[in-house]
């Protein structure tokens, strides 16, 4: 049984990269961060091993798609899919400005899901929906 929820999330997450991208394409990516905040955001107990299924769902999914997947798309993928879940995801943004960098991240409870945790100690954090 847990074969078939992780295919089906593993799929729910190629439908959100692909929903990303005909957003991006649509109406520019100016609107990722807006729908982002618009999405209802509940607060319910779960456990870490449900986000870490959802951030590994979403790794495949990507390995599987047809273009490649960039932070930002991985990781506004990653909330929408913890916050249909009813777990209190964000997506941050942050930079560095020599040499320029830039990098997004999820995060739940302040502790980054996706992406190794120096991200918040060495970038600025530029955007937190």
């Amino acid at each position: 049984m847990k074969i078939v929820k992780y295919v089906w999330l593993a799929l729910r997450a190629l439908y959100e990269l692909a929903r990303y991208d005909m957003t991006n394409a649509v109406r520019g990516p100016g609107n990722i961060p807006r729908r982002l905040g618009r999405q209802p955001i509940t607060c319910e107990p779960y456990n870490c091993e449900s986000v870490q299924t959802t951030c590994d769902a979403v790794l495949l999914a990507a390995c599987l798609y047809w273009k490649p997947v960039l932070c930002l798309q991985r990781s506004a993928c990653i909330v929408r899919l913890l916050r249909k879940q009813g777990i209190v995801a964000r997506l941050v943004i942050g930079c560095r400005t020599k040499p320029f960098f830039s990098h997004a991240w999820a995060e739940v409870d302040g502790r980054i899901v996706n992406d190794s945790p120096t991200y918040q100690e060495r970038l600025h954090i530029l955007y937190k929906a």
